[in-house]
């Protein structure tokens, strides 16, 4: 039985009302599938070093307790700024994304840290090691979205990446012993 074009319009119209989140995308269903593995796991990770530097700025004491709680708060901002478009990237390319903290859980890579009482160094140092390791794996997705010439991820996730280096960088500098000049 021969389907005249008509027929075929119909029932691809019938198959997307079916699947109604199934967002059009020219990528093929590989390149969304693997995009979008990236993309939730680096979401996973964006949410679990929020929670974990709202954590540091909330359990925070010392003599440096007002700059260190105005830069995990000013990090953390950033960390919980890139949760929506890292979500609706996903989505663009034909992905489902993230639906709980259990899913985070499952797929976070940042570990949390439970500990009731941190010392401010070992704060920094672990939100250091932690971002630095979350720019390694930005660029692993970038080199999945390279892949399949998704651009506009990777041009993104550029981003993300120097904003991640950037928060290192503070991390690594205010973590640096106070040098005084002698006379």
């Amino acid at each position: 039985m021969i389907t005249s074009p008509k027929t075929a319009d119909r029932q691809q119209l019938k198959d997307r009302q079916r699947a109604p989140l199934n967002t059009p995308t020219d990528l093929t269903a590989e390149a969304t599938r693997d995009v979008t593995g990236a993309l939730n796991a680096i979401l996973a990770d964006v949410f679990a070093l929020y929670l974990k530097t709202k954590n540091f700025h909330w359990h925070l004491s010392g003599p440096h307790f007002r700059d260190y709680h105005l830069m995990f708060d000013e990090q953390a901002a950033q960390l919980f700024a890139m949760t929506d478009p890292i979500a609706e990237r996903v989505r663009k390319v034909g992905g489902s994304t993230i639906k709980s903290i259990g899913q985070i859980s499952h797929l976070q890579r940042v570990l949390d840290n439970d500990v009731d009482y941190v010392d401010p160094e070992d704060m920094l140092a672990e939100l250091c090691e932690d971002n630095k390791t979350l720019a390694a794996r930005l660029r692993e997705a970038h080199n999945v979205c390279d892949e399949y010439s998704d651009i506009a991820t990777a041009s993104l996730i550029e981003t993300w990446i120097d904003e991640t280096e950037r928060r290192t960088w503070f991390l690594f500098a205010s973590s640096r012993p106070e040098m005084t000049c002698g006379h």
